[in-house]
């Protein structure tokens, strides 16, 4: 028979659970992760798809500025990770760099989604850079700042899962805006208003949460030069499990999100319906995110994760078994696999959260900064191998993206197995990695316990 482990008792060094945050702090802290998550998303869905069909970009040149514009902004984020931890402004570290990142972000938005009828691949790899920089120069702090707003397990899944619900919020009107107004016109189209609206709203929204949400408590005892603290940040064995996980499953979704387009346009025969099926996506990915929260409290964070994940794999495998016209079955396939997006969205960001913990309880110093950055850097290296992969693989197959192009057989299911065959595999991967994940409620709650008593771990 087991004991259930002793309740964590609160040291004025701790920050405030969850329960105690402010329900309006916490709402005004979530506000901007709507455009955030407006600008992010065509970057790597509609943005490739406008500029190869509407503007005329070749498909595998698009793929190729894709991959440059990740690999570029690779570098910046362990650059970004250690300014938003290293700095020590007396307005804060987090709320500071996150302001600055506002006025970039919202210009690039405005100059990548309403481009000019001459834009090439030149112009989409200058805007696509800013963009890229501008959403890292904003998330790493952002993020930085959510994990320092409340310390315990679980009440670090319900912030994060209020955030990632207003990211959904965020994510179908980018989805919404160029499908009703228009995607594939020149000019003011669909994808021209939403670049306006995510300029006002970063502006307008993130000005709202660097005025009504504090700057969390620094509990940094020590400061790390760059080297040694690499070295701490790669004997993080749970920061290094997680990571690879993060990656694998980073990919395995980068992959269908940027091919969903093609696939049910082309190799389903539905493209009148790739809208209403992008949105039903991710509408259900809403109800999907409060499951994710109690799933996490009955098994634990990674394991409901992992089950989530495995059900995916289950309900995905069957996409390209699907003759063209399957609206329904597709469908279907799209509202189970949206609402087990909800546990991709939910849980991994509390888990990091975790993990930070771990560094800050080895080393005295709370690097959030750096480690957002370090799982920016996989968000990205995924997307990047994902549309580096993909691309070139479908063009070498003979898949044609233009509208109406009289694709072989071969072609459409070399499309249809890299859209959903390569993510469930790449999915399963990441379900081993994390299954026995060593970090869970038990241990973090002896890790805040350490923090508190200021004393670094051996």
């Amino acid at each position: 028979m087991t004991t259930s482990p002793a309740p964590h008792r609160r040291t004025a060094a701790d920050p405030a659970p969850a329960a105690a945050l402010p329900r309006r702090t916490a709402f005004f802290y979530c506000l901007p992760a709507a455009p955030l998550a407006a600008l992010g998303l065509p970057l790597y869905t509609l943005v490739p798809t406008y500029y190869t069909e509407t503007l005329g970009v070749p498909i595998a040149a698009a793929g190729w500025v894709v991959l440059l514009i990740r690999l570029v902004d690779a570098l910046s984020d362990p650059l970004v990770g250690a300014l938003a931890d290293g700095i020590r402004p007396s307005f804060g570290r987090r709320r500071l760099l996150f302001l600055c990142a506002l006025p970039i972000a919202a210009l690039a938005a405005l100059m990548l989604y309403w481009p000019g009828d001459g834009a090439g691949a030149g112009y989409l790899l200058l805007w696509g850079s800013v963009a890229s920089l501008g959403f890292t120069l904003a998330m790493v702090p952002y993020s930085a700042w959510g994990a320092e707003l409340v310390s315990d397990y679980h009440g670090r899944t319900a912030l994060s899962a209020l955030r990632e619900g207003a990211t959904l919020v965020g994510t179908l009107i980018a989805i919404v805006l160029p499908f009703a107004i228009g995607f594939e016109a020149l000019g003011f189209s669909g994808l021209a208003v939403l670049g306006l609206s995510v300029s006002v709203a970063l502006l307008l929204l993130g000005g709202l949460t660097v005025l009504r949400v504090p700057e969390p408590d620094d509990r940094t005892k020590v400061r790390l030069g760059l080297l040694p603290g690499l070295r701490f940040l790669a004997a993080n064995r749970p920061f290094r499990r997680l990571v690879a996980a993060y990656l694998a499953n980073g990919l395995a979704n980068g992959i269908p999100a940027t091919l969903f387009l093609f696939f049910v346009s082309a190799r389903l025969d539905l493209p009148e319906m790739r809208g209403p099926l992008l949105f039903l996506y991710f509408l259900c990915a809403i109800a999907g995110v409060p499951l994710a929260t109690v799933a996490a409290r009955r098994w634990g964070k990674h394991r409901a994760w992992c089950l989530a994940m495995s059900a995916a794999c289950a309900i995905f495998a069957l996409a390209p078994l699907l003759p063209p016209g399957s609206l329904y079955g597709f469908g279907a396939i799209t509202l189970m696999t949206g609402v087990l997006l909800g546990f991709d969205l939910a849980l991994p960001p509390s888990i990091q959260a975790d993990v930070i913990d771990a560094d800050t309880a080895a080393t005295g110093a709370q690097r959030s900064g750096l480690y957002f950055a370090a799982w920016g850097l996989a968000t990205k290296l995924a997307l990047a191998l994902g549309a580096g992969i993909v691309f070139p693989l479908l063009s070498a197959a003979g898949f044609d993206p233009a509208r109406g192009a009289g694709n072989s057989e071969s072609s459409l299911f070399t499309l249809a197995a890299i859209y959903a065959w390569l993510p469930v595999a790449l999915k399963l991967v990441a379900v081993a990695l994390m299954w026995n994940f060593p970090l869970d409620e038990r241990m973090q709650r002896d890790l805040r316990q350490s923090i508190g008593r200021g004393s670094p771990r051996p």
